[in-house]
């Protein structure tokens, strides 16, 4: 878009057209848009991927959570990179697939909502969001076709049904609303079977966080593309709330507090399978040793007198 001689701005800055920056950039210059590009023939080149996103219904609102690995191939090619968005006030996007390209899509999408806000004076709502990404997915097909494909995972706070919602895509933006949870990424397979046994209805904001980091580790377990909290580091995951008083980042602190209590668990639930006892019960990391065989009899024994008493 060049300007008129007589003019600072071109004529389509100044023409009443659609609330929609997607269509305005599609109507006047759709080489911005990554659709748009022409790549050339041939494979995609390797680029880093992103993935895992979960996201957790609770009474009021949603969690929605994202590792902090890129992997390019069998190499990490980035241990801090965040995939989880605001979308707006009141919605969260987290990012699975081509990381560059879901990365430009996010700042696409933002902007997205933030042109409709200023030109119609109100917020989209939460079916009026779920449904723009769509259209923003399906046009990036081409791209999805020679490998780069991105599958976001969508949610928000619906005002008018006071409550979390999350929606899922497919590369030809097929749009498919889910209950209670979901997952995309390599690790979602692993994530998933971790939230059908965490969640359960009435969970507040504080047990949808730790549902949600739980099942970010269980995929991080089994999948090398997921990364797990890295204490050594200090890089947790990126975990947000959606509710009604809009979008909030959980903070480092409240993250590694839970990661510790998340790890101290697995350890003792480990140790007590194994019949491994640590010499100091506050340190989790200390050596242990294998409880001597008298004293688990001596346990056995109890437990069966505790069990027969009346």
């Amino acid at each position: 878009m060049t300007p008129e001689a007589d003019a600072r701005l071109p004529r389509a800055f100044t023409t009443p057209g659609s609330a929609s920056f997607v269509e305005f950039l599609a109507a006047h210059d759709p080489g911005l848009l990554p659709a748009g590009r022409v790549l050339p023939a041939g494979d995609a080149p390797a680029a880093p991927h992103g993935t895992t996103i979960v996201a957790v219904t609770y009474d009021g609102g949603v969690v929605m959570a994202g590792d902090r690995r890129a992997t390019a191939g069998a190499m990490i090619a980035s241990r801090e990179i965040e995939k989880v968005f605001p979308a707006d006030e009141y919605a969260a996007v987290g990012i699975a697939g081509s990381a560059g390209l879901a990365l430009e899509l996010v700042r696409l999408y933002q902007l997205e909502l933030e042109h409709y806000e200023k030109i119609e004076g109100s917020l989209l709502s939460l079916d009026g969001k779920a449904n723009r990404l769509s259209t923003m997915i399906r046009s990036n097909l081409g791209l999805a076709m020679q490998g780069l494909a991105v599958v976001p995972l969508f949610a928000g706070y619906d005002l008018d049904r006071d409550a979390g919602r999350i929606f899922s895509y497919d590369v030809t933006g097929g749009r498919y609303e889910e209950h209670d949870h979901h997952s995309v990424g390599s690790g979602s397979v692993f994530a998933r079977g971790a939230l059908k046994k965490l969640w359960r209805p009435g969970l507040d904001a504080a047990g949808a966080v730790h549902v949600a980091v739980e099942a970010l580790y269980d995929a991080a377990d089994d999948d090398s593309a997921t990364g797990g909290p890295d204490p050594v580091r200090r890089i947790w995951p990126v975990v947000a709330t959606v509710d009604a008083e809009g979008y909030r980042r959980v903070g480092d602190d409240e993250l590694a507090a839970l990661a510790a209590e998340i790890v101290a668990e697995r350890t003792a639930a480990n140790d007590a399978r194994r019949g491994v006892r640590r010499t100091s019960a506050s340190n989790p990391s200390d050596e242990p040793r294998p409880v001597p065989p008298e004293e688990l009899t001596e346990r056995t024994r109890g437990a069966d007198s505790e069990g027969d008493t009346p």
